[in-house]
């Protein structure tokens, strides 16, 4: 069992002992992801990027997996395939030889 699967399991695992899967529909799941990605970016918020606590990241940053793996498992979605893929998409948009220390998006390549 990989990694990721054993996160899988275990995330279902918890929401389920809690019957909270009538609550975690997608638009739900998506809802909350983005509340925890934006608790992510408070912890940054006035300070510099040193300046933020380790602890809080690593809180906010599993809270965003938490509900990404389970939007994942909603869908029935092999994360792995779709990192992979997006990724191969990127390398197609951001060639090295064009992309390498820019900030540019693609399309100004």
């Amino acid at each position: 069992m990989s990694d990721l699967e054993e996160m899988r399991n275990a995330i279902v695992a918890f929401t389920q002992e809690r019957d909270w899967d009538q609550f975690h529909d997608g638009k739900n799941l998506a809802i909350a992801l983005s509340i925890e990605a934006s608790e992510l970016l408070e912890s940054f918020l006035w300070k510099d990027a040193k300046d933020v606590k380790q602890s809080k990241i690593e809180e906010e940053l599993a809270d965003v997996f938490n509900y990404a793996i389970l939007i994942a498992d909603k869908y029935n979605l092999d994360v792995k395939k779709i990192v992979l893929e997006k990724l191969k998409r990127n390398a197609e948009k951001y060639p090295v030889e064009k992309s390498r220390g820019s900030a540019k998006k693609y399309d100004e390549l």
